[in-house]
């Protein structure tokens, strides 16, 4: 250096004569000799193609397992889905039942009120049939094509009821399909009298002498009830 003084370490340099005065020297310290390589160990070979095993077995898996995370992540969103299903039913479910309750609630009031009106219905049926008078027993075919002279006959010479006036009719039919009427089973007549008074009058009367026999066939006469009423 020019003043003869070094800011680090002290690098000795050689100037071009002493290069040029010793050659040998200088090649020695710049171009050292290559190493000879040394022939390879097979251990450390055999340990090397373990560990790239061992990765390749490693990077397998690690894509296995990767798969598999899909596979989850999958069934996780289907899951989350499901149960979110679940609870829009559940809510609906909910109301539903609270809706059932509240209607529950008041069933009492309303069974009240339906066996009031029941009883007002069952009333104004059997008010309708006061008129209605029902013969049972009669053979078929007997009544001939004047149903209505037919009743007539059997009040008075059957069962002696002598009406006054004479007894007349809305309408008189039997009851029923003509197919299921047998000889032990006719079909009832029901006979709807003008009076309400002379269908009383009859029931009555008929009550009290009791049944009558036609052609083999018993006879008896009773008031035309709607079903409750005669249910009970």
């Amino acid at each position: 250096m020019p003043n003869g003084k070094s800011s680090g370490k002290h690098c000795p340099q050689l100037l071009f004569s002493e290069a040029i005065a010793q050659p040998k020297t200088m090649t020695a310290q710049t171009a050292p000799p290559c190493p000879t390589p040394s022939p390879a160990d097979p251990s450390a070979l055999e340990a090397s193609d373990r560990i790239l095993q061992e990765i390749a077995l490693v990077g397998r898996r690690l894509e296995a397992m990767d798969l598999k995370i899909t596979d989850l992540t999958v069934a996780s969103s289907s899951i989350r889905a499901d149960i979110a299903s679940f609870r829009e039913t559940a809510n609906a479910l909910d109301q539903r039942l609270t809706a059932v309750e509240d209607q529950v609630a008041v069933l009492p009031d309303q069974e009240a009120e339906l066996r009031s009106l029941r009883a007002k219905i069952t009333d104004l049926e059997d008010r309708s049939r006061r008129e209605n008078v029902c013969f049972f027993g009669t053979p078929e075919h007997k009544e001939g094509s004047d149903i209505k002279a037919f009743i007539k006959s059997l009040l008075s010479d059957l069962f002696g009821i002598e009406l006054s006036p004479p007894p007349d009719f809305q309408k008189a039919h039997r009851i029923g399909p003509l197919h299921k009427a047998t000889f032990d089973k006719p079909r009832p007549i029901i006979a709807c009298f003008l009076r309400h008074e002379q269908a009383r009058q009859v029931i009555s009367a008929a009550k009290t002498q009791g049944p009558v026999s036609l052609v083999g066939h018993e006879i008896r006469v009773a008031a035309d009830f709607s079903r409750l009423t005669n249910e009970k």
